[in-house]
């Protein structure tokens, strides 16, 4: 069943459970009462009656994190910001925009670790980086003859309605 979404969980409490757990199924008393008096499933206490069984107490000590573990640790994702601060331009690209491909290229070369395009966000937003496309606008841009089209020719261009007599 799990946790609901955004409440961590108590690893230490889940571990002194575990241990309360062991003491009593020690102490003789049934599987199902130690699940009354802990509030878990029986499958649960079941599965840590198993273990002790099989690895001793050192079985129900807990794992220490959830889920997997980071690909990138920490001195590598640092590697990786300061890659990224350099540019673009000072990797051998041609142009000063980072791409998802560019950055996941980059991180293949400085860490030896593969990711898809699709998850790359995931670590440059752990980065502090964020989506922001340049804007496409041309060097020879004429802004005062860009103004005068568009208040003056425009409009002369642009078709009207054609005005009908009120019936």
């Amino acid at each position: 069943m799990g946790n609901p979404r955004g409440v961590r969980r108590d690893f230490d409490a889940l571990e002194k459970r575990r241990f309360k757990a062991q003491k009593l199924l020690e102490s003789g008393v049934h599987q199902a009462e130690v699940a009354r008096r802990l509030r878990v499933h029986r499958q649960s206490v079941s599965r840590w009656a198993q273990a002790l069984d099989r690895r001793g107490k050192e079985a129900l000590a807990k794992a220490g994190r959830a889920g997997r573990l980071p690909r990138l640790s920490p001195t590598q994702k640092e590697q990786i910001r300061a890659a990224l601060l350099q540019g673009p331009e000072a990797h051998g690209y041609s142009t000063n925009l980072w791409t998802v491909a560019r950055v996941g290229a980059l991180i293949e070369e400085k860490t030896g670790v593969q990711y898809h395009p699709g998850h790359v966000w995931k670590i440059l937003r752990q980065l502090g980086w964020s989506s922001q496309r340049p804007v496409g606008r041309a060097l020879e841009r004429d802004e005062a003859a860009i103004t005068h089209w568009k208040e003056k020719q425009w409009p002369a261009l642009k078709k009207k309605p054609v005005r009908r007599p009120a019936p």
